[in-house]
């Protein structure tokens, strides 16, 4: 089930829209909603339902009216036991975060998996960060930070470490380095575009030159 809320702050009707689509992976009580509700809100909610949900929350952000999508996906299981997000979900998302509990180290391996299959479905085009939850349950550490650290590094990823429950900031940080991502890839992939779009416009005059100076040629010939 998917439901829509919206979220208003700092709306300026003449500001263009940045629209981002940010997908939540995870496993189960990890934090998931937990993370997006402290983002969306400031308060935080340790109880929720097993309700999939996508948030809408415009807000400004340096200057650029940003407006988040946000797909709070639940943790799923397919007929192999894995966890994987789904073509549908990659598809539609620009940035990823992966979230597991530092107390809980099968939810590290099940980010892991999910990373895995991100990448070898979207390759390093794919924004993501990697997010600890429950810092302030560091007494029951199971998983070091060392850990999610090279986990991100080895995938081309941000990282963070953040207490849902204890603070706003660090949450915050996670949603707006993600967006840092999706932006530099989206300035790329445009580039991009321009520079193969120029490339053909190239060509396509160029060809063009050649095309008559050949017929041109023929043209001598057929005189002789």
């Amino acid at each position: 089930m998917v439901l829509h809320t919206k979220s208003h702050e700092s709306a300026d009707p003449s500001q263009q829209r940045l629209p981002v689509n940010f997908l939540i992976l995870g496993a189960d009580r990890v934090g998931k909603s937990a993370l997006t509700v402290r983002f969306l809100t400031r308060r935080f909610i340790g109880e929720y339902g097993e309700i999939e949900t996508v948030y809408t929350h415009n807000v400004a952000v340096d200057g650029t009216e940003v407006c988040f999508n946000i797909w709070d996906s639940l943790y799923s299981q397919n007929r192999e036991g894995t966890t994987l997000p789904t073509e549908q979900q990659m598809r539609w998302a620009d940035g990823f975060i992966l979230v597991y509990s530092i107390c809980d180290r099968d939810s590290f391996e099940v980010a892991r998996r999910q990373l895995q299959q991100l990448r070898r479905a979207k390759g390093g085009r794919a924004p993501a960060v990697v997010v600890g939850n429950k810092r302030d349950l560091c007494h029951r550490r199971a998983v070091s930070g060392e850990e999610g650290r090279l986990l991100a590094l080895a995938s081309g990823c941000g990282f963070l470490e953040v207490s849902a429950a204890e603070t706003y900031h660090g949450v915050l940080l996670a949603f707006h380095q993600l967006l840092g991502l999706v932006r530099e890839s989206k300035t790329v992939a445009k580039k991009a575009a321009g520079l193969r779009g120029i490339v053909r416009s190239v060509s396509a005059v160029f060809g063009g030159k050649r095309n008559k100076v050949t017929l041109g040629t023929q043209g001598d010939d057929a005189c002789l």
